[in-house]
């Protein structure tokens, strides 16, 4: 079983920057893709960004592109999100997700891809 903690959400004024961190434990971290949700009341959980195993190829949310960048460190097992110039459309509730299964494709954008999800995190970003 994957246990994933995400931790570093709160309150920020516009402008502003955070950075989220999730620690995972309970399996070989390097084996899987990571990436970060969202999801506000009412809303559909939201892609924002992934990345891949490896740490070679990240994926990101329109939105957020030149604003977001996630990084890991296989060796602390931790994926993080560091956010910039922050939106008050950016506040929500933000997940940490792990993908462990392999395929011949995948769509790091759709929350099928993903085995085990954090408890999340709240950002909050007022004008």
């Amino acid at each position: 079983q994957v246990q994933l903690v995400e931790s570093g959400g709160g309150l920020v004024q516009a402008g502003g920057s955070l950075r989220l961190s999730c620690a995972a434990s309970g399996r070989t971290f390097s084996g899987a893709a990571m990436g970060w949700f969202r999801q506000v009341p009412g809303k559909e959980r939201e892609f924002v960004a992934a990345i891949s195993r490896s740490g070679t190829s990240t994926y990101y949310l329109n939105s957020v592109k030149g604003r977001f960048t996630i990084s890991r460190d296989n060796a602390k097992n931790t994926v993080s999100l560091q956010m910039k110039s922050l939106k008050p459309e950016d506040t929500a509730v933000y997940y940490c997700a792990a993908r462990y299964r392999t395929s011949y494709s995948v769509n790091y954008a759709s929350v099928q891809e993903y085995d085990y999800w954090g408890q999340g995190t709240q950002v909050t970003v007022s004008s």
